[in-house]
Order: structure tokens, then C-alpha cells, then sequence
């Protein structure tokens, strides 16, 4: 199964826990890359966005506030 799958199965309560992680986890990458301006990875900020978005997607294809 892929990540937007699995992201599908979950409830709006799940979701709505799950993007308030990846945004507290983004917030630390960014304040890691303005102290020392150097990423741990590259790709694992994009990660984040992405499944940020995905997130907020699928709560507005489900209809939910946030």
C-alpha cells in the first residue's frame, strides 16, 4: 500500500493528529536549517510538505474544518 492510502484509511480526528506532528516536526527542520543553514536531508523537508498537503487534501475531500 502506498503513504496516500494509508493516509485514506485514517479518521478526521486521526488526520487532523497526524498533521499537527508533521507540522511540529517541519517547524523543528526549519528552525535546525536557519540556525546552522544546513538541512539534516533534503528530501525529508519535502517529505513533510508533501504529505502536509496530502493531509489537507483529503481533509477537504472529507468535508472537514479544520
Amino acid at each position: 500500500m502506498s503513504k496516500i492510502n494509508d493516509l485514506r484509511s485514517l479518521s478526521p480526528e486521526a488526520l487532523k493528529a497526524k498533521l499537527a506532528e508533521v507540522g511540529f516536526e517541519l517547524s523543528i527542520e526549519k528552525r535546525k536549517i536557519a540556525s546552522t543553514g544546513v538541512a539534516s536531508k533534503k528530501t525529508k523537508t519535502r517529505e513533510m510538505k508533501r504529505t502536509k498537503a496530502q493531509i489537507l487534501t483529503l481533509l477537504k475531500e472529507k468535508g472537514v474544518k479544520q
